[in-house]
């Protein structure tokens, strides 16, 4: 039996104007607790401050007036009394290091409505991986297990995608999954499950069923049953191909966000699909934004979901914030920079996310902490040299600790990539590893060495320790598993890859505690590597160039390679 859902209903907000402003302001003074909006981002400290219309929102046994769109705080203390969020705010500081940026924040309507909420992670409770890396931290929260120590890889199935054969001037992209792509897992509930009109029966069926959620450089987004490689419904065409990481939605209301990575069509940018109807309900155009300092409309980035906004860093520059609720979908905020001096960056990392502060990098190395709630720059830090990688979030002692590092591009060919931690708080450097890499020309094209992976934080035994691939590590174009100390910078092992390795490396721990990784290569090649002294344990060859990272669940692993395979 179907449920019918409702058609996502899609709302532009529209700037506010200079009336309301004016009205507004002779309004302000007559309410005690207030969140207002900021246009003037260049006077980002004490700049100016319009508000347009308000609405009462009530909480237990506490009474609050927003002025709309209720992103900026004015007197952010009211929001810490809300008891969602009173154990989770971060200050409204603007450090010092920001003027090194020009930018600025365009606010509209419709930012905040009764009953919404503002920055609840809902990906911890969820039985699966539903966006890149896992959730808010992109520290791969989801592990896979594994008896003893593990001695060997064997192939359990194998999915042949579509392969594309359209010549655009961007080449050709065939099928399989690429760069930043990882395969999604979720374990559906019950009820849920049997409400998807497109659901394959054999699966409906299926107790403790487990889905695939793939997206293709073919254009498509695939489906398929964890046990069997089989599909579980019709793929979806998104008419370009995907490279990135599609998203779920945590509040597990059916929606599906998939990024585009190349453009073969003019519906080049955002869809939103609705698993429940198995088809999309909105589109939007990063290629065509006006507001955008870079005319490049590809989203990379895997979207994260905070509270009931989503967050979803773009290749033209900017950082998008949508209001996703009651079956509708809002733009509120978006943000454009750029560094002084430079042309406008693209985002390819995917956004992290501690409390209401988000994190990213850009590829010309910009390291930007935004206030999710003002979208305002809280502070910046100079990375020197393209930084794609997603960055990773670490939290000790309530502070969070931000581990990344670079490519070598804008260096030439040799530099380093420089990995680096820093203070989440206030961009403050703790230590530099510097790692010599080169550029390097394989089958007639050039490719920048140093780090596309995002690293993977050790945890039980391996506590203390982080891990990444570093690729063209000398002048033939190797690469290695690195592990680095997380307190020092300290290199502790450098494991060398028969080939170089874009790939996110993967966790599998035992009973004992002891960690195992599981990685793969430029190559086809997949690797068991020991956590504490790097040994490799099992090398095998399997398929073509993994450039998309492995998806965990218990002793399995689901990755995808260029070409047309998805693997179990």
């Amino acid at each position: 039996m179907t449920i019918p859902h409702k058609t996502m209903n899609i709302r532009d907000g529209k700037q506010v104007s200079a009336a309301g402003k004016l009205l507004l302001w002779l309004l302000i003074a007559s309410v005690s607790c207030v969140v207002s909006r900021e246009t003037a981002a260049q006077d980002r400290a004490g700049g100016s401050i319009y508000q347009h219309g308000f609405f009462r929102i009530e909480t237990p046994g506490i009474q609050h007036e927003f002025l709309m769109p209720g992103v900026l705080m004015s007197r952010m203390e009211c929001l810490s009394r809300i008891p969602e969020i009173a154990f989770s705010l971060l200050p409204d500081t603007v450090y010092e290091t920001t003027r090194q940026l020009i930018h600025r924040t365009y606010h509209y309507q419709n930012a905040l409505k009764p009953g919404t909420r503002l920055i609840t992670d809902f990906y911890r409770d969820i039985d699966g991986l539903l966006t890149f890396r896992g959730g808010f931290r992109r520290d791969m929260p989801v592990a896979g297990s594994v008896k003893g120590v593990p001695l060997n890889i064997s192939k359990r199935w194998e999915y042949i995608t579509r392969f594309d054969t359209t010549e655009t001037q961007y080449g050709r992209w065939g099928g399989g999954m690429g760069w930043t792509g990882q395969p999604l897992l979720i374990a559906w509930p019950e009820k849920m499950r049997r409400e998807f009109s497109a659901l394959d029966g054999n699966f409906l069926n299926k107790k403790g069923g487990v889905e695939i959620i793939a997206g293709s450089l073919s254009g498509d987004i695939y489906f398929l049953d964890f046990e069997t490689g089989q599909e579980t419904r019709s793929a979806i065409h998104t008419g370009n191909p995907v490279k990135g990481t599609p998203m779920l939605d945590p509040r597990m209301n059916g929606f599906l966000y998939i990024g585009d990575g190349v453009p073969h069509t003019d519906s080049f940018g955002i869809h939103v699909i609705d698993l429940y109807r198995h088809g999309p309900v909105y589109f939007f155009s990063g290629h065509t934004d006006s507001k955008a300092y870079r005319l490049w409309g590809a989203f990379d980035s895997s979207p994260l979901i905070a509270g009931d906004y989503l967050y979803w860093p773009g290749e033209n520059g900017v950082l998008y914030k949508f209001l996703v609720k009651d079956q509708t979908l809002w733009l509120v905020a978006r943000m454009v920079y750029y560094a002084g001096g430079e042309q406008a960056a693209g985002i390819e990392s995917s956004l992290a996310v501690y409390k209401n502060y988000g994190y990213f990098g850009d590829n010309h190395g910009n390291i930007i902490c935004v206030n999710l709630l003002t979208m305002q720059p809280v502070w910046y830090y100079n990375n020197h040299d393209d930084t794609d990688a997603s960055i990773v979030v670490e939290e000790a002692e309530g502070i969070p600790y931000l581990y990344t590092a670079t490519q070598v591009d804008r260096q030439g060919d040799r530099g380093y990539s420089r990995f680096i931690k820093l203070n989440g708080l206030d961009g403050s450097l703790l230590w530099e590893t510097k790692i010599e890499a080169y550029r390097v020309e394989h089958y007639g094209r050039e490719f920048d060495g140093g780090m596309y992976a995002t690293p993977l934080l050790g945890r039980n035994n391996a506590s203390g320790r982080i891990y990444t691939n570093i690729a063209h590590t000398d002048e033939e174009g190797g690469g290695e598993l690195i592990a680095l100390d997380t307190g020092t910078g300290e290199i502790l092992f450098r494991t060398a890859l028969a080939s170089y390795s874009w790939s996110s490396p993967a966790g599998l721990y035992n009973e004992e505690g002891d960690l195992f990784i599981f990685t793969g290569d430029s190559n086809g090649n997949v690797y068991l590597i020991c956590g504490e002294e790097g040994e490799v344990i099992r090398r095998k060859r399997v398929g073509r160039n993994f450039e998309a990272s492995p998806a965990v669940r218990g002793n399995s692993v689901i990755i995808g390679s260029r070409g047309r395979e998805i693997y179990r």
